[in-house]
């Protein structure tokens, strides 16, 4: 394993709890000597806090957010398969709510190919383009403060507007999702809003790549206390899964995907403490 990619599974361990360098050792496969550079070299980028034996997460840490070009270059055929399998959840008269980012964007095209009879409720501008003119779907676009970096709506507007409505599914994307936690998010008006859907939702689908499961760098979170559906790439590893299948409220669903996207989901099978 590089050492960026250490050091990033480090960072999600410590974020979720306190540990040990034992711990560390044992959950990454590496020396304790080699743990030990590594608390020492994160510390000094102020990244986590060292403790007597292990280390702790610097109150406020988060990482900066990827812009939209980079959200749309990354783990594409990921997408496109937890897209393909998330539409097979949507049944003809539905009225289902599309969240913003990429993945959900990827769900608006194979629902717009469908010529099914859908309401879809959205704040995503790139799901919008997608569905305007596709047939039979009615459209509702939540209104807000446009957030460039997911090209998404959001804020009290966007709060006011789904608090006047139902739907039959909500499909959700995220910055991580992690067992027992619900989803984090670099804003705490995305996470509010992911919890005003949630609560209008009679389902609720999270749709995450390998690159978000277990993954809580953000500060913001919306809990997830109810059972819910998480659809992900077949590229995680069993380590990634394992905290979703104990979880007695999580149905697991693994979208198949091609080889060809294996390298990029070989460095996300990293372990979690989560759940």
């Amino acid at each position: 394993m590089k050492a960026s990619d250490r050091h990033r599974a480090i960072l999600d361990l410590v974020l979720m709890r306190d540990a040990n360098v034992e711990q560390l050792s044992s959950a990454l496969g590496v020396s304790e000597a080699t743990i030990r550079r590594d608390l020492a070299q994160l510390a000094k980028e102020r990244r986590l806090v060292r403790t007597y034996g292990g280390a702790t997460a610097r109150v406020g840490t988060h990482e900066p957010e990827a812009s939209l070009e980079e959200r749309k270059a990354t783990q594409r055929e990921q997408k496109e398969a937890i897209a393909h399998a998330a539409a097979a959840h949507v049944a003809d008269g539905d009225t289902v709510f599309l969240d913003g980012g990429t993945t959900c964007a990827a769900l608006a095209r194979h629902l717009a190919a469908r010529q099914q009879e859908l309401h879809v409720v959205t704040n995503n501008l790139l799901a919008v383009m997608t569905l305007a003119n596709a047939p039979g779907v009615q459209l509702t676009l939540i209104g807000g403060d446009v957030r460039s970096s997911s090209m998404s709506t959001l804020g009290p507007l966007a709060e006011l507007t789904l608090s006047r409505l139902s739907v039959d599914r909500a499909f959700l994307g995220a910055d991580g999702v992690v067992a027992g936690f619900g989803l984090c998010e670099a804003s705490a008006q995305q996470a509010w809003l992911k919890e005003c859907i949630v609560s209008r939702a009679a389902d609720v689908v999270v749709l995450a790549d390998t690159e978000k499961l277990g993954r809580a760098r953000q500060q913001y979170w919306t809990p997830l206390q109810r059972p819910w559906r998480l659809i992900t790439s077949s590229l995680a590893g069993e380590t990634l899964l394992q905290p979703f299948r104990e979880a007695a409220d999580i149905a697991l669903e693994v979208a198949p995907c091609g080889p060809s996207d294996a390298n990029a989901g070989a460095a996300d099978d990293l372990p979690s403490f989560a759940g």
